[in-house]
């Protein structure tokens, strides 16, 4: 099946137009492995927050084992994707803090991926994707504390010379 995920919201922030990727993914993936692909596929490196699935009817997928506040959560590491329905769609949350919010809508026919790209991925698979997709804590450069300006940028100046236009350059 194909998923489409778009990135509705984070950080209070609501995202237009919306990053998205589209996932290659088997019924026999469990949603902590669409979980996993989807972090991936939005840049996130900082695992140690909860998700959760949210379905119509009610339904909530996630990680029971850290539910501290028994929301009901069904076992995201147990339950397969062959719970969806073509045309479904759903919401991933991840960092209930940050509240990284997407729309998730399952694809109007099966495909293979064998024949689309000539692998079958071991886990949900991203194949087509758009969009910038912000950092997960909002930083733009590697020291941003969230204090202090910007720093100037040195177009390519301070690159080691292992391209002919990086490093410093004579005057011209």
């Amino acid at each position: 099946m194909s998923i489409r995920v778009d990135l509705i919201s984070g950080l209070g922030e609501d995202y237009w137009p919306r990053p998205g990727r589209i996932f290659a993914a088997a019924r026999s993936h469990r949603f902590s492995q669409l979980a996993g692909a989807i972090d991936t596929a939005f840049a996130r490196w900082d695992r140690a927050h909860l998700y959760q699935f949210e379905f119509a009817d009610g339904r909530r997928i996630g990680q029971p084992e850290f539910d501290d506040f028994d929301q009901g959560f069904l076992d995201g590491a147990v339950i397969k994707l062959s719970t969806l329905s073509l045309g479904e769609q759903f919401v991933y949350e991840f960092d209930f803090g940050d509240s990284w919010t997407h729309l998730c809508t399952v694809g109007p026919v099966r495909i293979d991926p064998e024949t689309e790209f000539g692998i079958v991925p071991g886990g949900p698979l991203p194949y087509w994707g758009w969009g910038t997709i912000p950092d997960q804590y909002g930083r733009r450069w590697a020291d941003d504390d969230g204090e202090h300006d910007e720093p100037p940028n040195p177009g390519l100046s301070d690159l080691p010379p292992l391209q002919p236009w990086w490093g410093p350059q004579p005057p011209r």
